[in-house]
């Protein structure tokens, strides 16, 4: 790599929108040198964007906050890698074949032609494939994940589409890029780069799970033998249990707070019937405990619905997201597996500058970030444009400025105040484009 490259990636969430600049150094090495988060209320809700306005306001005003760092202004930030995910979001499995001529050497192009067979496979027409993610591939009658160089007369692989409601990118598209100005430079699948990131090779080799719990979804992925084996999205999150905690007459606000500095995934050996304010300490209990239970023994569930089994994924669950950090419940998944259970963590092939970022939850973001930086051809930041000089105004004599009169059956004629103010009307209700008639924000 020549030079240094700006990247720029954004993480929409229900809970938050988290904005970010990294560099990408000579080497390849992800510098995240700047990181800005503003909280989201109903404004996304299970990953979809719901209202349109609010959204461009939130993503707005972080890009702002980014612009005005002292490292990175007066650059403007043209371009965004987006990470997606949400209740819509799950995996088909396909398999695509081709046939070749008889000893041909496997190559990328070979390769990127099956990987598009995949994409233009027929699906549900209520969903569109955002990725299409290699298990397997087999050249002739060997199985491989590392198909390029090898020599066959055939070739297939097994693929995991990523599918979704087509509204998300829709409605995405229709804040970044419409209203924002923005080039979206690609689009991320969130819980597949995080598992890029969160996870080394010898557990996805060994069989491990991943364990993304956000505010409004729990999106699970598991990795055997190298490689994604199954994705599902649970609409249950950890606003779940903050909004169980508002029956005691709070706002969410509150409490969150009571969930967070009270709240114990693992239920107490014997009910306290002290009082955390105005409320005992058992009736915050019995709520976090019930819904925790709840969205673990579903996480659990997973494994059976990718017809595995515990001793199939032996090297355990990792966990990121805001959820997985209630009081207790990295332990609850624990004790309702018997599996070793760990918090995923910044690898260090990423470099976490700003303090920010290292203060918050920023996994996501970084898997985010890392994979835009693989992918980049162009920087997502540009120096803004000089202003040209006002061009100076010679001073020209009379005779200069006299100029001849056209015949008088030359001269156009002036148009009147109606024609003008047509003209006008005609402007103002000129399409800018056609929308999509019909998309709903739900």
């Amino acid at each position: 790599m020549a030079t240094d490259k700006y990247i720029a990636a954004l993480e929409i969430s229900s809970s938050k929108v988290i904005g970010a600049v990294g560099i990408v150094g000579r080497s390849g090495q992800l510098e995240i040198i700047a990181v800005e988060q503003e909280k989201s209320a109903d404004s996304v809700r299970y990953g979809q964007i719901q209202n349109i306005e609010e959204t461009y306001n939130l993503i707005n005003y972080v890009l702002e906050r980014l612009e005005r760092r002292a490292n990175i202004a007066p650059r403007e930030i043209t371009g965004v890698y987006v990470g997606l995910s949400g209740r819509s979001f799950r995996s088909i499995p396909i398999d695509v074949s081709m046939a070749l001529p008889d000893d041909t050497e496997i190559t990328d192009t070979i390769i990127d032609r099956l990987r598009n067979n995949a994409l233009d496979a027929d699906i549900d027409n209520s969903l569109e494939i955002v990725d299409a993610v290699p298990r397997i591939f087999t050249v002739g009658k060997s199985e491989t994940h590392r198909p390029k160089g090898m020599m066959g007369n055939q070739i297939s692989a097994t693929y995991d589409l990523i599918v979704a409601r087509p509204t998300i990118q829709n409605n995405l598209k229709r804040v970044l890029a419409d209203r924002l100005g923005l080039d979206i430079k690609g689009i991320v699948v969130t819980p597949i780069a995080t598992g890029y990131i969160a996870l080394n090779e010898h557990e996805k080799k060994l069989g491990c799970m991943l364990v993304d719990i956000g505010a409004e979804t729990t999106t699970v992925t598991i990795y055997t033998k190298g490689n994604l084996v199954y994705y599902a999205t649970l609409p249950l999150g950890g606003r779940n249990i903050t909004r169980d905690l508002m029956a005691l007459n709070e706002l969410e606000n509150k409490a969150e707070e009571l969930k967070i500095n009270f709240g114990n995934a693992i239920a107490p050996t014997t009910l306290s019937q002290e009082k955390v304010g105005r409320h005992k300490q058992s009736d915050i209990s019995n709520y976090v405990v019930a819904r925790a239970e709840e969205i673990v023994a579903n996480i659990v569930e997973q494994i059976n619905y990718a017809n595995l089994s515990e001793k199939d994924i032996p090297e355990g669950i990792v966990l990121c997201g805001g959820g997985a950090r209630l009081n207790g419940m990295m332990e609850l998944i624990g004790k309702f597996t018997g599996l070793k259970v760990r918090m995923a963590t910044l690898p260090s092939f990423i470099k976490m500058s700003d303090m920010n970022g290292q203060n918050m939850e920023s996994l996501q973001m970084a898997a985010i970030m890392y994979a835009g930086a693989e992918n980049a051809d162009e920087d997502c930041l540009q120096m803004p444009a000089p202003e040209q000089p006002e061009p100076e105004i010679e001073s020209k004599t009379e005779e200069q400025t006299q100029v001849k009169k056209p015949d008088k059956e030359k001269q156009p004629s002036k148009p009147g105040f109606f024609n003008r103010l047509g003209n006008k009307l005609g402007q103002l209700f000129t399409p800018i484009g056609d929308d999509d008639e019909g998309e709903e924000l739900s």
